[in-house]
């Protein structure tokens, strides 16, 4: 086909997206048998094909749709074989927004969780990237545990030549990771410290995703009924916020252990292709994953830590949204009290798709489960060094629904920016002003929710004064903090920390030094006392969520963090 051609019948492809009607099904489908057939010249017209496919798949039109997309997919591995024959330049493939395709190789230094999961999904499939990979000294001091002799080298000589132990040591296998990532999971030593050893060498990976299901090409999941799109989509402008949150909260299913693997798994395929990595979605616990299903083809999946990663003060929840089985975007809320910091974001491919009622079932979720009544969104998601959300216009997508700006001044800023709009519906904000609007927290409170109560509040207040009462009063020994801080606290609670389980210890040791910094504790009433022993204790149960309500009932406790923090 020739080139003109085949960029018009894309363009019009494109364009279907958002077309709707009784014969859109049909002229969509001869689009894609003729696209389908057609060879491509260029890998930025082969991936602007992949994306529609994509956005197509997730909100079709009609039967028709599905089956030739999920067919085109399903072997479009083919067209990229194709193109690397040709002398195409393949770089084209690798940036965050178009990575992952079938039929492309990438390259990456992953967390140690995810290293070891990726070996074991693709066996045989991953090699170290020896070309761009020199070890270094820090190989010396990690080495020795699994490589004998190695510090009668690297202690005392200046020309240690590490790649050579490496691929000593590894044998036939020393251009795979296996050899490596086993032995530093073989070494008697917590998780975390395994994950501190094995990502103190920034290991680069790479993998041929071939035809695999791993690919965004062809990572969805089998539907009971999938939803047909028989009228245009719903715009931002047709949400109401409010509205959304006032109904019925959705049903959250628990999964089974078995289903909850899974998801997890599917969680890390999607964020491995593009290249992102979120705490809660390579730790996520797959004993607590709960799903939701919302209408109109949309199912939204939330899970918690596990008891033995979760972190000190907040409790931390991760999601995962599909559109008709296809992956569209991730989740992440933090939470305390009745607050939650929330972080959604939609794959490039999908962000004409009913993002803002998508987003409005999310946090219909999110509240339900999490018991929140103030929501907020850090800069980052905003434009705070993110020229992405700069570039799309963040601010105004959560402004539009309805949250504030938390400072006073950006309030004033946006109602400016506000009324400039209302007088010329052709101005646009400028980039500088959205920097400036995105450089702090937005907020939405849900009805009964004391307004301002969050708007200055951060956990990193907390842990900055932990930290200067440790240089004041401690000259900056952690393990004299932490000791002292647990005996005052458990002498005021008369509670023996000693006698509980080790994960409830290590909670009762973090939190206790966040109670040292309250004064008057030892004033607070006997029952106040007992229902924050048993905050301390619901810390480390197995739903996380325990804990997040209990801390909804105690105004006291809530009333100290807020000052601490704010």
């Amino acid at each position: 086909m020739a080139m003109n051609a085949l960029d018009r019948q894309l363009t019009q492809l494109e364009a279907c997206r958002y077309r709707f009607g009784r014969r859109e099904s049909a002229r969509v489908v001869k689009l894609l048998q003729r696209l389908g057939a057609a060879r491509f010249a260029n890998p930025a017209s082969l991936i602007r094909f992949h994306e529609a496919l994509l956005f197509l798949r997730a909100f079709p039109q009609g039967p028709g749709v599905v089956r030739a997309t999920g067919r085109i997919l399903n072997s479009f591995h083919n067209k990229v074989k194709a193109l690397r024959k040709a002398g195409a330049d393949m770089d084209e493939f690798e940036p965050i927004e178009v990575s992952g395709i079938a039929g492309t190789q990438m390259e990456d230094t992953l967390s140690f969780d995810v290293a070891n999961w990726l070996i074991k999904r693709m066996p045989n499939k991953v090699e170290i990237a020896w070309e761009n990979y020199e070890p270094g000294r820090e190989l010396g001091t990690t080495g020795p545990r699994f490589m004998p002799l190695l510090e009668d080298d690297a202690y005392v000589e200046a020309d240690t030549p590490w790649r050579r132990w490496l691929e000593v040591a590894g044998g036939k296998q020393h251009a795979s990771p296996v050899w490596l990532v086993q032995r530093v999971e073989q070494l008697s030593l917590p998780p975390q410290k395994k994950a501190e050893l094995y990502e103190s060498l920034r290991v680069p990976l790479r993998w041929n995703l071939e035809n695999s299901v791993i690919s965004r090409t062809r990572n969805w999941k089998p539907v009971p009924s999938v939803f047909y799109h028989s009228e245009p989509l719903i715009s931002r402008s047709q949400v109401s916020l409010a509205v959304e949150l006032a109904r019925r909260p959705p049903q959250l299913a628990r999964l089974s252990r078995k289903q909850g693997e899974q998801i997890m798994d599917l969680i890390r395929e999607v964020m491995l292709v593009r290249y992102r990595e979120l705490y809660g979605t390579t730790l996520g616990d797959p004993a607590s994953v709960v799903r939701a299903d919302l209408g109109r083809g949309v199912s939204i999946y939330l899970w918690n830590l596990p008891p033995d990663r979760r972190l000190p003060l907040r409790a931390y929840v991760a999601g995962l949204t599909l559109k008709n089985g296809v992956p569209i975007n991730y989740i992440e809320a933090i939470g305390l009290c009745e607050w939650m910091e929330v972080g959604f974001n939609t794959f490039y491919t999908f962000r004409g798709g009913e993002a803002g009622w998508i987003y409005a079932q999310v946090l219909r979720s999110l509240c339900h489960l999490m018991g929140t009544t103030c929501v907020s969104v850090y800069p980052y998601q905003l434009g705070h060094d993110n020229e992405e959300a700069i570039e799309s216009g963040a601010f105004w997508f959560y402004r539009k629904l309805g949250f504030r700006p938390g400072r006073a001044e950006l309030q004033e800023l946006a109602e400016r920016e506000e009324g400039k709009i209302a007088a010329d519906p052709k101005y646009r904000t400028s980039a500088k002003t959205l920097r400036r609007l995105a450089s702090g927290h937005v907020f939405y409170e849900l009805p009964g929710s004391e307004r301002g109560a969050w708007d200055s509040f951060s956990t990193r207040n907390i842990g900055l004064q932990v930290n200067r009462r440790m240089a004041r009063e401690f000259q900056g020994d952690s393990g004299r903090i932490r000791a002292e801080s647990v005996r005052a606290v458990a002498r005021i609670l008369d509670v023996d920390p000693s006698s509980w389980a080790s994960s409830e210890r290590s909670s009762f040791e973090d939190l206790a030094l966040v109670l040292a910094l309250v004064p008057g504790l030892r004033s607070w009433k006997r029952e106040e006392k007992e229902a924050l022993v048993r905050i301390i204790r619901s810390k480390s149960k197995a739903d996380e969520m325990l804990y997040l309500h209990l801390t909804q009932r105690h105004d006291r406790f809530r009333e100290a963090l807020l000052k601490l923090g704010s």
